[in-house]
């Protein structure tokens, strides 16, 4: 396996950290608190995905259930380290259970019934996700309340104007 292609998205990765965190001092403790995903989930979750294809040569479709579901758990986990949004990203622990199971699916015997549970777990965590985005959203606009008033006043007056037209 060529070093770079291992290599280069850890640099990315840290280069971006170094951009977003602004001074932060590099210590064993602090690799470890914001990289422990890189550094243990995301590698186990590779490794078995690794085994399917290359060892198992595509025989051992079991092995991808917990290799989906851990790579796509570290994923989340790393992005909700990196940028304290854990109370945002938690619906893509119900997604990595349903990414596990496709892969099942896509790389197994396609069996039909494996869809439903798939389907639900995915449809409920992009929910999840879409109705806490849009509060964080909601909330985070919305936070100064003269913005609310000013937004009132402008509503009622442009009313009251379009009631005197007609």
């Amino acid at each position: 396996m060529n070093r770079s292609a291992f290599i280069g998205p850890i640099l990315i990765l840290l280069g971006v950290f170094l951009f977003l965190k602004g001074e932060v001092t590099f210590s064993t403790g602090s690799i470890f608190a914001n990289f422990w995903p890189t550094l243990f989930v995301i590698p186990v979750g590779v490794f078995f995905h690794w085994l399917y294809f290359f060892i198992l040569q595509r025989r051992g479709v079991g092995v991808l259930v917990p290799g989906g579901i851990l790579l796509t758990a570290g994923i989340v986990c790393q992005l909700s380290t990196l940028f304290n949004i854990w109370g945002l990203m938690w619906p893509g622990f119900m997604m990595a259970v349903a990414v596990g199971l496709f892969e099942l699916y896509w790389f197994g015997g396609r069996n039909r019934y494996l869809l439903i549970p798939i389907n639900i777990l995915a449809v409920m965590s992009l929910l999840f996700f879409a109705i806490f985005s849009i509060g964080s959203l909601l909330s985070s606009v919305f936070h100064n309340q003269s913005i609310i008033a000013i937004a009132l006043i402008v509503v009622g007056g442009a009313m009251m104007l379009m009631r005197g037209r007609s």
